[in-house]
């Protein structure tokens, strides 16, 4: 058995446990048999997506859940007909938007049981938040540290909580690059700006977990797979997807969940698996896909942006984003940039 005291660091942790799910395992079935009433949870991008998904199956188990949405009009259109949800205005990129979402929230004295930060952009233009940094890493990353730092203290109270933070196969495109993170002195690539935003999340999930285990309180990062039905890709050309092996010459989308092309049902069984199967209860800090944990990737950085077509098997994780000293190195940076300090209740 896996005692909690054991560390991901360097992937010491990555190996499939045999969870009994597959690629092609839907929400409906890894949420099968969990009850969680009486929690509550957070799921940013809620409302679209996999993150809808994800809301879906946390309410038919139960649990009450809170939105956060940069449009809450779209929210509540996409929200419709869900029971247990409470909408709340967030926009990750603005750093006043998440104090006063989460000062709103530690105000009403819950406990939170589950934070999944799900929310997320992909693939667009340079473009920066109001501090210079650059848009994928403040809101896939920066905006999502912030947020579990101000929720801290909800966290510990709930006694046994869960963060998860999803992350992706596009951590491959990119190491975190600490030099010049915001694309200031070098050229700007949006698949590299993308994995490094998703890389710091998976840095991210390793270094919270050995740090937060102590106060109750374990963090998973993952990889949901290519999913047709969302918006991600909504600033890639449609002939790249195709080249990509995401379409066929038809248009339509290709679901092979063996090759990681899954529905929204499917992309979002990873998210539901890690936020509560009893599976995980003695290990913290690993990078799932297909409802199970991982395996490392030995290749090289920067053979997956060659490599990209549709041949390409979307699968492990890099060691690169699981390495002690950029976990830690990350962490105090993402301190520094955000102005945020984690109140840890236990050393």
């Amino acid at each position: 058995m896996i005692q909690i005291e054991k560390i991901n660091y360097q992937g010491a942790l990555q190996q499939p446990i045999g969870s009994g799910f597959t690629a092609a395992s839907t929400t409906n079935d890894v949420i099968r048999g969990i009850n969680l009433t009486g929690k509550t949870a957070i799921v940013t991008g809620g409302y679209a997506g996999i993150g809808l998904e994800t809301v879906k199956a946390l309410v038919s188990a139960g649990a009450k859940v809170i939105v956060p949405a940069r449009n809450v009009e779209k929210a509540k259109k996409s929200l419709e007909g869900v029971d247990n949800v409470e909408l709340e205005s967030m926009d990750l990129m603005d750093p006043n938007s998440i104090d006063a979402f989460a000062e709103k929230f530690l105000a009403s004295d819950r406990p939170l049981h589950l934070l999944i930060n799900n929310a997320g952009i992909m693939w667009v233009p340079l473009q920066r938040d109001d501090r210079g940094y650059e848009s994928q890493l403040s809101t896939n990353y920066l905006g999502h540290f912030q947020l579990t730092a101000r929720l801290w203290s909800a966290l510990v109270k709930a006694d046994g909580a869960r963060v998860v933070n999803v992350s992706s196969w596009g951590h491959h495109f990119s190491p975190f690059v600490f030099e010049d993170p915001h694309f200031v002195n070098r050229e700007f690539e949006s698949f590299s700006a993308y994995g490094q935003s998703k890389t710091a999340s998976i840095l991210f999930s390793v270094e919270l977990d050995n740090r937060g285990k102590h106060d109750g309180v374990r963090s998973y990062s993952l990889h949901p797979g290519i999913i047709s039905e969302t918006e991600l890709g909504r600033n890639v050309p449609h002939e790249d997807l195709v080249s990509y092996g995401v379409f066929d010459e038809n248009g339509d989308f290709i679901n092979d969940p063996s090759k990681g092309l899954k529905s929204l049902s499917q992309g979002a069984s990873t998210t539901v698996w890690c936020a509560t199967s009893p599976q995980l209860n003695d290990i913290g800090g690993v990078y799932c896909e297909n409802a199970d944990i991982a395996k490392l990737d030995n290749s090289q950085a920067g053979d997956a942006v060659e490599n990209l077509d549709g041949s390409t098997m979307m699968k492990d994780v890099m060691p690169y984003a699981l390495d002690e000293e950029s976990a830690g190195k990350l962490w105090i940076l993402s301190e520094e940039l955000t102005g945020v300090k984690f109140e840890l209740a236990k050393s």
